[in-house]
């Protein structure tokens, strides 16, 4: 019930029964109606005014007494009146002479002035003028003096006690007066203090005088002491069943928090106190307890337990003595606890574990459970049903972010140590059990269990030994229940099992030999299976249904536990042979597996024990093996299985025996392995090789090499090629000393016959296995070459299109005898290659003509073949081999002649790549056999001939090298004439002496295709071979050929890094990965990368030439430029020369290559980085090792790149570096560009050279002074400072050292071009400062010259950046587009461009597409320059300032630089002075710290403070200045008391001054006041205020204007909370003096609407709020007068009427009518008055700022009284103090 809805009173009745109605006429203007027309009495008021008077000439002591003795001599003159002139005043005064400051002798005095006033007063009168008389006494007898004492207790006695009911609004403070005197048991007046509090008791109720003294436990904390003391004597202990509330009252809630408060106390005393009254009077089953509401028994619970917090042994054995009830004997207490404090205890912990409050830390309620664990009787039941909660809280609160903290851990770890192990694991097997029993598909307990192993728990033996050992057993004899019954729910039982290898991998060997032993009564299950046992073993009481079926079971838990994994097992095994292709069933079986790998390998660390189990080994393994050869089993199933059976075969420590030595398990096994590998599992061809091997070893038998040759021994082509491709990686990752060749016979010789084969493909799958070569003779030839020039072989000329290219070549007309033309080429090929140089030199010295074979000469001549002086190697040649090369049967033809056709092409070659190979073939051969074997070579290609491809490469090869060596040799005109007829694919660039070997038209494209269609990938190694090998030869035709290459092999190794990083990403994959890339891959594209990328950047002799001729004229250009070198580079680079464009070109063209290499290069650096804490499972292998083959090899050429073009590669890094940060900028601090740069460069030393001399040849007025070039023209300067700055960050103490001067130098040389402000220099000074950082921390400090070069540069740079500001005034650069900008700094580049992104990498595309760059990744210097200078200066450079200029003088230059260039240009002209950019703010906040800077800035915050416009900012605006204002005033001492100075200044003398404007700039200097005060820390100010004090009330005394008044309350609401309440005692008379004028004034004529005083009255009524907010000790002894503050504010009596001030005002303003001009409905401003629990106390006009009538205050009014209660009952003393200050801050400032 609120105040407002109490039965309405008349106003004038209202006023009649107020004991402020005697107070009208405080101005001295009326007199009390009897006395009004008595001359005598208006002498009487005469004389009291006259000594009141004089008041203000007291200077000491003695001048009190003198006024007091004045003072009483004036009432005693006039005794016949009974009432009191100016009593206000009057009581005011004496109020102040009982200041505790005074002595003893002034005391008396007032005292006996007091008792001269009560006595004339009697009783009604007293009881009309209680709040004036009260308000000086109630609070000075705590601090009277004994020999005063006596007299006070009297005045209460004889004139108080006497009111008995009409001390009822008065009773707390009464209270709160007298409770002090109870300090001493052993004190004088101790009994007499008792006697006064039992008579005051008495009279009005004694469960209202006690409801009063919980009031008093709750809200004043010093008076808990003596309010227990006094309970102690007088509150009587009660029985359990016994009714209390007529004794303490019916709101059991109140006194109940009234006694936590008490157990939260900071005094030990006051807990124990509070503990003992809880024992003899408050009893936890006592009916108080029991019928209290939910929340308030929790309350008391909470601040109970709070005491073993305190590890007071006299504490905590009260606590349980309390919880543990009156009885004696353990299990009596135990029975007593679990049937009355349990449940409370249990639910109270828990909800403050789940929900903890923001008052504690979090780890509160579980300390306060672990010293609740040191006594058993009450530990042992609570951890059974607290544990599990209490880790499942612990749970949530780690996991809710990283503010956790490591308290919240260790807390933890210490609760899982201290807590009886044996009910921990009680609680979590059942919570494991509840989730398989459940059905629900809940997984709960198992996770708990699972993070409370990983989380907390560390090496216990106790619990390693025992109770895993159960658990795990248990666990598995329950899965296997389940899934057999099938009624558990598959993601569970996986749950489950990921829970048991937790377990296994904590449980030692030793513990699975026996069980641990059973209590005696329970003996009986001990050989029971393992369910069964555990139950018993832990006392837990299962539902039978829930329970597998009890039998007879080994008493060995390793026994127990491999026979329930083995059905585990089968079970899924055999639902996946029934066709169950459901995951979850895979899972379980690659589970049970991986439980079973590690239970088995438990076997190999014991010696002697012989475990044996009831299972039938063979059955198990027959259907194991039969799901192993199911499609949609994964190969970590297979790996698991292998590994488990392996073991199991293995170990003498298991019966019955098992064995995989039969060769059907073997030949089951080896193929379901040769599956896997295949082309397109190479993520576990590492694995599968060493199972293989692993299987081969367990046999004596050879059953592996024999399954493997019977593999290779298969019929159809396709099988055979797949069995050869598996042997062929099974050969290729086995290591030597596995001696493959022994063991692998039979397969190898196998694979060899392949060589021999008829079938191209068979021949190529052995080419490529095994490179061999043959003999033959040569006197065969011409029987040979009879046959195959037969008549009957009949081809045409013919012309082929493919892909826009035109092919010549020869058709087949008819078929012919092809098998046997092959066989005899075969034959001609065995006989070259044994022949050698010997028949090569036969075959070309002698003429066909001299042939012996008169048959073969003729049918040479019938097929037109021979002509002149034709020799054996000319037929051969070009009349039979080329022809065969170019030939294709018609397409007709094609199904029957193809086959042999191939074999014979392929023999062709052969035959052709053995003569050309030793240089027997002339020079016009060699070029038609270019142009056929480059045109055969596209044909294969486009076509997907893979057979020839390699054969052909290799001819080509040896066919360039022969012509290049050839045309060198002899310069013939047939040669000149075939050079001039090829068609060039770029300009020729000039003229050279010999006539260089072209480059054929179709090469280039041919190679390309080569290397990137798909379908040519198994010949990849070959194609990259050709081009390594040959293209060096080309020379002249270099560069044409280098770039495609280049950019296409950087394409293939995106897309190789791409599927790599694929297969390697985290994530749950349904079936096995598809990778094709291997290690071998990345080795041959970046071998071939490395080496193509040094040809990019060869130069032939003739554009050396051209480059030096450009730089000499670039110098001459340079050194007649103009004064400022950069402007006239402004003017001049739009006029460039053609020469120097082009010379341009050229090297980016070289560059260009080098750079999209590293490009590629750096992505593999960055990403192909193992990651820490894999999960790969079965790719481990393999992947490790592409990552570390493909990383280590990329990181050796880029190391060949860096070692020929160091500057070239160092520049593309920073480039991929800075695409990096920009995609993604949290890379910026680790990026692995900067290990790679460490890696490249020998030394920090040649990094920062080089990082330097890029920058000088970039910058205007520096690319002048070096002689080096840009090697990448797109990276920007300002880029290269980034990456610098970043690198020095990393560098240690030595090393920067080592690097000083080479950057020192580039600073000195960047200061000497610049006189305004430019980007490079707030690059260079955030560089500088990182180094000089660095630097400053060694000794190298203590040289003279290292420290001046350090503050000059520093000094210099800084200045130049603080210009920034004045460049945006000035429009000058900044304002620029980004093109000017380019062009300012000398040149003319091209846009940063930033590669497109992807998803998988860095480099994000296979394609080399670039975008502009977005404008949020731009250098960012060209439109918010100016901000980031001024945040760089704010936070790096003025906390640096004294560590780098050392000297005061320069640190002070710095800073007015700063003040003058940055701070008062923004300051200028502001309506809102304070309403400023972050950055200056945080600029001069800064500049605060550095003690010299003080005549820096301090004039610019004076002059802001003392701005009349200061107010009109913001409050936010407000709260950022507040540390320079308190700095302002603590450098300066005379401010503080200027600005007091300011605030009393006389009026002025001047007639024309405006008194209104007069009173504002008053307002504004106490504005200032309060601000300057809220600005400090608590008691900051403490030393100054006596004279603030006095300029208050000076002010209050002699400035009536409201508006001055008002800034008056509001400095006082800020002294409340800038100052402790003890400090402003002796302020408390005037406040409230103050607050009675102002409040009182509205009873008597409420202020019209719109008038001045509103603004008055709402801030008296804001300090008052902030009072009953604060709720000081100070203060509560005097709020009754003001609001009801006992629990009458709630329950109101039946006879009620309002006594307190604000509920009278409540009645009589909300009584008064509304004008109809503003009939409007009531506004209410404040917040609903009921609180929520623990809701802090906040004041309740925080966000009203204006009333324009006294009735919008009324809600205030009617409130109060309630909401003080309220927010005392549910607050626990908790104020929102951020609320308080923010209300202070929001009223001083407007932000208008």
């Amino acid at each position: 019930m609120s105040a407002a809805s109490s039965p309405r009173v008349g106003v004038g009745e209202a006023l009649k029964r107020s004991p402020w109605y005697a107070l009208r006429g405080i101005d001295g203007t009326s007199t009390p109606p009897g006395y009004a027309a008595d001359p005598k009495y208006k002498k009487y008021t005469q004389q009291v005014e006259k000594c009141l008077a004089s008041f203000d000439n007291v200077q000491e002591w003695a001048d009190f007494i003198s006024f007091l003795k004045q003072l009483l001599k004036t009432f005693q003159s006039y005794q016949q009146f009974k009432e009191i002139p100016r009593k206000l005043v009057v009581a005011k005064r004496l109020a102040q002479c009982l200041n505790p400051a005074l002595p003893n002798g002034v005391h008396q005095r007032a005292l006996d002035v007091y008792s001269h006033i009560l006595a004339v007063l009697g009783s009604e009168g007293l009881q009309r003028d209680l709040a004036l008389w009260s308000s000086g006494l109630f609070p000075f007898f705590e601090y009277a003096a004994t020999a005063v004492k006596p007299t006070v207790l009297n005045l209460f006695d004889t004139h108080y006690l006497p009111l008995q009911a009409g001390l009822r609004p008065v009773m707390k403070s009464f209270i709160l007066a007298l409770l002090p005197g109870l300090e001493e048991e052993t004190g004088e007046y101790f009994e007499k203090v008792l006697a006064l509090l039992d008579r005051l008791a008495g009279t009005i109720s004694q469960s209202f005088f006690f409801q009063n003294i919980w009031l008093v436990m709750l809200t004043t904390p010093r008076a808990r002491g003596t309010s227990l003391c006094y309970l102690s004597r007088r509150l009587p202990p009660f029985k359990a069943d016994e009714d209390i509330t007529p004794i303490v009252g019916n709101d059991i809630g109140l006194m109940i928090r009234a006694f936590a408060a008490a157990l939260e106390d900071d005094d030990l005393l006051v807990r124990r106190g509070a503990l003992d009254i809880l024992l003899q009077s408050l009893r936890i089953d006592g009916v108080a307890v029991r019928k209290a509401q939910a929340d308030d028994r929790a309350i008391l619970m909470r601040a109970a337990t709070s005491v073993v917090l305190r590890r007071d042994l006299a504490l905590n054995r009260r606590l349980f003595a309390w919880v543990l009830g009156p009885v004696e004997g353990s299990q009596a207490q135990i029975e007593y606890y679990k049937q009355h404090s349990l449940e409370l205890l249990r639910s109270t912990l828990r909800e403050e574990m789940f929900n903890p409050s923001p008052e504690y830390s979090q780890s509160r309620p579980f300390k306060i459970f672990i010293s609740l664990l040191d006594k058993w009787e009450v530990g042992l039941p609570l951890t059974e049903v607290l544990v599990y909660d209490a880790f499942k809280a612990l749970r949530k609160a780690l996991e809710s972010g990283p503010d956790a903290g490591d308290d919240l851990k260790m807390t933890g770890s210490t609760l899982y140590e201290a807590v009886e192990q044996h009910a921990l694991w009680n609680r979590l097997l059942v919570a494991v059990m509840a989730d398989l029993n459940s059905g629900q598909g809940s997984s709960q307990g198992c996770g708990m269990v699972k993070y409370i192993l990983a989380t907390f728990h560390v090496h216990d033996e106790e619990i390693e030994t025992i109770h895993l050992p159960v658990v795990f057993t248990a666990i598995l004899g329950l899965l296997v229940a389940r899934i057999q019954d099938n009624t558990a729910k598959l993601p569970v039982v996986l749950d489950a099992l990921a829970l048991e290898l937790e377990i296994l991998t904590r449980v030692p060997p030793a513990a699975l030999k026996s069980r641990p032993p059973l209590r005696q009564e329970r003996s009986s299950v001990t050989n029971s299976d393992a369910v069964s046992f555990a139950c018993a073993f832990y006392d837990i009481n299962m539902d039978d249904s829930t329970l597998p079926v009890a039998s007879k079971r080994s008493a060995i838990p390793f026994v127990t536990a491999f026979e329930d994994i083995i059905s585990l097992s089968t079970v899924p095994a055999k639902a996946l042979l029934t066709g169950d292709k459901d995951r979850p069933l895979r899972d379980i079986l690659l589970s049970s597996l991986s439980v079973l790998d590690m239970l088995v390998g438990r076997l190999d660390q014991e010696t002697d024990t012989v475990f044996i189990a009831k299972w039938e080994p063979t059955s198990w393994l027959s259907i194991l093996l039969q799901s192993l050869q199911e499609k949609n089993v994964s190969f970590t199933i297979v790996d698991r299985f292998l590994t488990a059976a392996i073991k199991i075969h293995q170990t003498e420590r298991l019966e019955p025996a098992f064995s995989l030595s039969r060769r059907s398990h073997i030949e089951t096994v080896v193929n379901v392995l040769l599956r896997y590998l295949r082309p397109s599992y190479t993520a576990y061809h590492a694995r599968v090789v060493n199972l293989i091997w692993s299987l081969e070893r367990l046999n004596s038998q050879p059953h592996v090499e024999s399954v493997i040759a019977q593999s290779l021994s298969a019929r159809p082509a396709a099988e055979l090629q797949d069995a050869c491709e598996a042997f062929g990686v099974l050969w290729r990752l086995t290591d030597d000393n596995m001696l493959p060749g022994v063991h692998l016979k039979m397969p190898m010789m196998s694979v060899l016959e392949t060589l021999r084969s008829e079938d191209p493909k068979l021949r190529r799958i052995g080419e490529t296995w095994m490179r061999c070569s043959l003999k033959s003779y040569l006197r065969v030839l011409d029987p040979m070459l009879f046959d195959l020039f037969d008549p009957n072989v009949r081809y045409a000329p013919s012309t082929t299109e493919l892909k826009g290219k035109q092919l010549q070549g020869y058709t087949y007309e008819r078929p012919f005898d092809q098998h046997y033309v092959n066989h005899v080429l075969e034959t001609l090929l065995s006989v070259v290659k044994f022949g050698g140089l010997g028949f090569s030199r036969v075959a070309r010295t002698t003429p066909i003509s001299r042939s012996l074979h008169g048959a073969l000469l003729q049918r040479l001549q019938t097929v037109s073949a021979t002509f002149p002086d034709a020799t054996y190697m000319d037929i051969i040649v070009s009349q039979l081999l080329i022809r065969i090369l170019q030939s294709e049967p018609k397409a007709s033809l094609v199904p029957t002649m193809q086959p042999y056709h191939m074999v014979a092409q392929n023999l062709a070659v052969e035959l052709l790549q053995a003569l050309v190979a030793r240089g027997e073939v002339d020079l016009v051969t060699l070029q038609s056999l270019e142009s056929a074997v480059v045109q055969k070579l596209f044909f294969c290609v486009h076509t997907g001939r893979l057979d020839l491809q390699n054969k052909l490469l290799h001819l080509l090869h040896s066919v360039i090298v022969a012509s290049i060596a050839g045309s060198e040799g002899r310069n013939s005109a047939a040669q000149i004439e075939r050079a001039a007829d090829t068609i060039s694919l770029q300009d020729a660039p000039a003229a050279y002496s010999k006539q260089a070997h072209a480059v054929h038209p179709l090469l280039v494209q041919t190679l390309v295709d080569g290397i990137s269609i798909p379908s040519n990938r198994s010949l990849l190694q070959h194609w990259l071979d050709f081009i390594l090998m040959t293209v060096p030869h080309f020379k002249e035709t270099l560069k044409a050929v280098v770039s495609p290459l280049t950019d296409c092999v950087c394409r293939q190794l995106r897309l190789a890094l791409t599927e790599i990083l694929d297969a390697s990403a985290d994530g749950p994959r349904d079936d096995d990965i598809f990778s094709y890339t291997t290690d071998a891959d990345f080795m041959m594209l970046l071998t071939a990368l490395e080496r193509l990328s040094l040809l990019s950047m060869t130069r032939t002799a003739g554009e050396q030439l051209v480059e030096d001729d450009q730089q000499g004229a670039d110098k001459v250009a340079q050194e007649s430029s103009g004064l400022l070198g950069y402007v006239s580079n402004v003017f001049s680079s739009d006029g460039a020369s053609p020469a120097t464009d082009d010379a341009s070109l050229a090297r980016s063209s070289d560059n260009r290559c080098l750079h999209n290499a590293v490009r590629v290069l750096y992505a593999m650096w960055d990403r192909l980085v193992i990651p820490q804490d894999n999960q790969w499972a079965s790719r481990e292998e393999s992947l490790a090792l592409i990552y570390t083959r493909a990383r280590n090899r990329s990181r050796r050429v880029l190391e060949h790149l860096f070692r020929a073009h160091s500057t070239e590669v160092l520049e593309a890094v920073i480039d991929c570096w800075q695409e990096q940060v920009a995609a993604r900028p949290e890379t910026a601090e680790a990026s692995a560009a900067y290990d790679l740069v460490d890696v490249l460069t020998s030394s920090a030393q040649n990094a920062v050279h080089m990082l330097c001399e890029s920058i000088s040849c970039r910058t205007p007025g520096l690319s002048e002074r070096t002689k080096k070039t840009v090697a990448f023209a797109d990276l920007l300067e300002i880029t290269l400072f980034d990456f610098l700055e970043q690198y020095l960050k990393r560098l240690e103490g030595p090393l920067a050292l080592q690097v000083w001067n080479r950057f020192l130098q580039l600073a000195k040389d960047l200061l000497v071009s610049m006189r305004d402000f430019r980007p490079q220099a707030f690059a260079a000074l955030k560089c500088f400062a990182v180094l000089a950082d660095k630097v400053s921390q060694t000794t190298a400090l203590d040289d003279k010259r290292v420290r001046k070069d350090m503050q000059e540069t520093y000094g210099k740079l800084l200045d130049i950046c603080v210009l920034s500001g004045r460049a945006v005034e000035s429009g000058s650069w900044i304002r620029r587009t980004q093109r000017d900008n380019l062009v300012a700094n000398g040149r003319d580049s091209p846009t940063p461009t930033l590669r497109v992104t992807g998803t998988g990498l860095d480099e994000k595309s296979a394609s080399s597409t670039s975008l502009p760059l977005p404008d949020s990744v731009r250098p960012t210097y060209s439109t918010d320059v100016v901000q980031q200078v001024n945040s760089y200066i704010a936070s790096d450079a003025l906390p640096s300032l004294r560590k780098f200029l050392i000297d005061p003088d320069k640190i002070l230059a710095a800073c007015n630089q700063i003040i003058y260039n940055i701070i008062t240009p923004a300051l200028k002209g502001k309506a809102r002075p304070l309403d400023v950019e972050e950055d200056l703010v945080a600029i001069i906040r800064e500049m605060t710290k550095i003690n010299v800077a003080v005549k820096a800035w301090r004039s610019s915050v004076t002059d802001c403070l003392n701005d009349n416009r200061c107010f009109n900012s913001t409050a936010d605006a407000g709260e950022k200045w507040m540390p320079m204002i308190k700095a302002l005033f603590d450098t300066d001492r005379t401010a503080l008391a200027e600005l007091l100075g300011k605030i009393t200044t006389a009026a002025s003398a001047n007639i024309f001054t405006n008194r209104e404007y007069e009173m504002l700039l008053r307002s504004l200097n106490l504005r200032r006041l309060s601000y300057v005060i809220l600005s400090a820390e608590k008691n900051h100010f403490l030393t100054s205020l006596p004279s603030i004090q006095e300029k208050l009330v000076d002010t209050l005394r002699n400035v009536t204007a409201p508006i001055v008044q008002s800034e008056v309350f509001l400095c006082v609401r800020v002294l409340l909370c800038r100052l402790s309440p003890h400090n402003l005692s002796s302020f408390w008379p005037v406040i409230l003096t103050e607050l009675y004028r102002i409040f009182d004034g509205i009873l008597v004529s409420p202020p019209s609407d719109g008038s001045e005083e509103l603004g008055l009255i709402l801030s008296a009524s804001k300090l008052l709020d902030v009072l009953l907010v604060l709720q000081t000790e100070e203060f509560q002894v005097h709020q009754w007068i003001f609001i009801t503050d006992t629990v009458d504010a709630v329950y109101r009596p039946e006879d009620w009427s309002p006594e307190a001030l604000l509920d009278q005002l409540a009645e009589v303003v909300g009584a008064l009518p509304i004008p109809e001009s503003d009939a409007r409905p009531p506004v209410s401003h404040l917040p609903t008055p009921s609180a929520t629990a623990a809701q802090m106390r906040r004041p309740l006009l925080q966000s009203l700022r204006q009333i324009d009538s006294v009735r919008d205050l009324v809600p205030f009014f009617s409130a109060a009284s309630i909401s003080s209660y309220e927010s005392v009952y549910n607050s626990g003393g908790v104020v929102d103090w951020p609320a308080v200050e923010r209300g202070l801050l929001e009223d001083l400032f407007e932000g208008r």
